[in-house]
């Protein structure tokens, strides 16, 4: 039996605000008596847990990958200023609380570090976050009081300098972090923080590289670093590429269509899968979340397009690929995490007590409020079901209790061919080691040095792109589909112009053997969507916008690539200024 920690019980009665400074709180606790012991301080580290990643059915919403039920403000270029108002400091005081603290405390110095690292860890989770949004922002090493008034209004500092001190937060955390092998179960190891520093480095090393971004760290220094943090995960020999079991999530795969893939999302239990180095436990009746079922947001033709076939070659060229009539053709001969991710008659939908199986016969049609999704169905007819069970208990509202990754040793490959691919040390041994160990999960050819075709469908990132990395990058698109990496991979690869690609918008193709497939015969009545001609083929059309709005189209140097910072925020420091583009 697992054990389920639910996020380390055992957090404070108090938080680290002016009350707990000023007032005497009316519990046993003060701030003058509060910091004694080592458990005094793992239990306030503990209290930041909550920050890590959760159960989402958005990711990647928005991004060229799915498609939401509204279209997106900020992927149209109609976010105004006016709606900015994340601008928050409240969760670095309360970090920022313990480091000026934390000396109180007797014991050794492993021990007080330890908990040290988990702070500095989240202070830089915190910060990582704070400059992909805006850029500059004010690093603060101390929680301040209303007399620090220099500290309060000083200028933002620059990213170079902030991303430093991410940097030197989870060095530390990954110096002072037990191994895995000898953390609570659940809690923070030297190989998360080994992976999200990979993470961290990846994303401005690229981001650097690709925006032609100077200053220190280098983009070359962090590649270097995003890499060695991703080998030395890797070599720890802790981790490796699963698939997922049937019986660990009650599913029931189809003969020839395996679902060693979408089972690794539904596993009641992660403590014991290698393929996890960290995970959110969820337990029934105590803690759960609601991702047992399908939302309505669907998946876009443009990423349904991007699966190669099962013969490693995209749908442009491979013989396999026999059209998109209707979605069961369009599945036919593909690599199988569609099936594995895109609703279809393939894989189960129900699995009921007696053992029968059930599948999802409407899959076909685009219109339909299909009963494995919400009231308003898959607005683009590409359901998602990478997070579905087929056990009907997981579908009540927030009821579902599957396991959660948090930190997945798939991302940790791909940073690694990634980052070895821009430094140029890619060999075929990368490859073997982290792309390939993917695609033999579900059975895929190798990608190999010579990537041997050409596609003509390769997108238009606005400047040239090697075969090898348009492969690699495919690879990340279709591994982490669903998971929120995309917009960030977007942004720091500056691939913004993939957006503006007609087909990142639209749904399933809409032909006559699908309308043969409607249950009135028609195109769906009150529950139809809406439909569009593009290049001679009709389409669904989520929403009514134009295929070609100007505000899908980035230009070089667009505000979007960081947020606005709110006017309050600006009124209230005259020294922070505003982003550029964003006005003053």
């Amino acid at each position: 039996m697992k054990l389920k920690y639910l996020f380390l019980s055992g957090l404070l009665g108090f938080t680290a605000c002016d009350d707990v400074i000023n007032l005497k709180p009316l519990d046993s606790f003060t701030d003058e008596s509060y910091w004694t012991s080592v458990d005094d301080l793992r239990g306030y580290a503990n209290r930041f847990y909550g920050n890590l990643s959760s159960p989402s059915s958005s990711g990647d919403s928005q991004s060229d990958n799915r498609v939401p039920g509204s279209y997106d403000a900020w992927l149209y270029n109609e976010y105004v200023v006016d709606q900015a108002g994340d601008w928050n400091w409240t969760n670095v005081r309360n970090l920022n609380f313990f480091m000026a603290r934390y000396q109180r405390v007797s014991g050794t110095e492993a021990d007080i570090n330890a908990q040290v690292a988990v702070i500095r860890f989240f202070r830089a989770l915190d910060y990582f976050g704070k400059i992909k949004s805006y850029g500059d922002v004010p690093w603060y090493e101390r929680d301040l009081s209303d007399t620090d008034e220099e500290e309060l209004f000083k200028p933002r500092d620059s990213r170079d300098f902030v991303l430093g001190k991410v940097i030197e937060d989870l060095e530390f955390a990954i110096q002072w972090l037990p191994e895995k092998n000898a953390a609570v179960e659940g809690a923070l190891h030297k190989d998360a923080a080994r992976t999200e520093l990979s993470r961290v480095c990846l994303y401005y090393g690229t981001f650097k590289k690709y925006h032609n971004v100077g200053g220190t760290p280098s983009s070359q220094e962090l590649l270097q670093k995003a890499a060695a943090n991703a080998l030395a995960v890797m070599t720890t020999g802790r981790y490796e590429i699963v698939k997922g079991a049937d019986a660990g999530c009650g599913q029931k795969a189809f003969a020839d269509y395996p679902l060693y893939y979408q089972n690794q999302f539904v596993q009641e239990d992660l403590s014991a899968n290698k393929e996890a180095i960290l995970y959110r436990s969820y337990v029934d009746g105590t803690l759960m979340h609601g991702l047992g079922r399908n939302q309505g947001m669907g998946f876009s033709k443009d990423f349904a397009e991007s699966f190669l076939c099962k013969d490693g070659k995209p749908i442009a060229i491979s013989p396999l690929y026999e059209g998109d009539e209707t979605l069961d053709q369009e599945m036919i001969g593909r690599d199988p995490r569609m099936y594995n991710m895109i609703d279809n008659v393939h894989r189960p939908f129900t699995i009921q007590l007696d053992g029968t199986v059930e599948v999802n016969e409407s899959v076909n049609d685009p219109t339909a409020s299909a009963p494995n999704v919400s009231a308003s169905g898959s607005v683009t007819g590409y359901a998602n079901v990478k997070y579905s069970s087929a056990d009907p208990t997981q579908w009540v509202a927030n009821a579902s209790t599957f396991d959660w990754f948090v930190y997945r040793y798939a991302e940790v490959l791909l940073n690694y061919a990634e980052a070895k691919y821009e430094l140029g040390e890619m060999t075929q041994d990368v490859l073997d080691q982290t792309i390939n160990q993917l695609r033999d999960r579900v059975e895929m050819p190798h990608l190999t040095m010579e990537v041997g075709f050409t596609d003509p469908n390769w997108p238009d990132y606005g400047y040239s792109v090697a075969p090898l990395l348009h492969e690699i990058r495919r690879e990340r698109r279709i591994e982490l589909a669903a998971e929120g990496f995309r917009y960030d991979d977007l942004i720091r690869w500056k691939g913004v112009k993939l957006l503006s690609n007609p087909k990142t918008v639209l749904g399933m193709r809409v032909t006559d053997k699908v309308k043969a497939l409607y249950v009135d015969g028609t195109f769906g009545g009150e529950t139809g969507r809406d439909m569009v001609e593009y290049e001679g083929k009709t389409y669904v059309r989520p929403y009514k916008k134009d295929l070609h709005d100007a505000g899908r189209v980035w230009s070089d140097n667009d505000k979007r690539f960081l947020n606005p910072i709110s006017k309050n925020v600006m009124l209230i420091n005259p020294n922070i200024t505003q982003n550029p583009g964003w006005g003053e």
